[in-house]
């Protein structure tokens, strides 16, 4: 599936330690032209982020190291604007309102479906940088 042309501009960050899901996200964004940088923990994402232009995150809520939900708490910190979608396989109200508090763009349920983890990372990405891309 060919880009529309503006998702080169575009640093997405995914952060899972499990290879597979990480590669199946990989697979979801890279083919509509955004950069894909690969974290397998929290710790190694924050680096990331501290070292590169990201527009956006995705962070498996469940990591060694830090968490999706420690990370984005660490993030806050330092960045306050990037849109982080976390995904998580157990999502509950609790889980959901502390992603919130920490303002968090969207939790997505595990498995991901391309169609949702696309749909929301183009809002995600309209709404911080105020243009929609699909």
């Amino acid at each position: 599936m060919a880009g529309h042309g503006y998702e080169q501009c575009y640093s997405i960050l995914l952060a899972d330690d499990d290879l597979v899901a990480r590669d199946t996200l990989r697979e979801i964004v890279a083919p509509l032209g955004y950069r894909t940088l690969l974290a397998s923990d929290g710790m190694e994402a924050l680096e990331i982020v501290r070292q590169e232009v990201i527009h956006a995150a995705l962070f498996d809520m469940h990591m060694p190291n830090l968490t999706g939900l420690e990370a984005l708490q660490m993030l806050r910190q330092f960045n306050v604007d990037l849109p982080v979608i976390l995904i998580t396989a157990d999502s509950n109200a609790g889980l959901i309102r502390q992603a919130f508090q920490l303002q968090a763009y969207s939790v997505i349920p595990k498995p991901v479906s391309r169609d949702v983890v696309l749909h929301t990372l183009s809002r995600a990405l309209g709404r911080f940088r105020g243009d929609r891309i699909h």
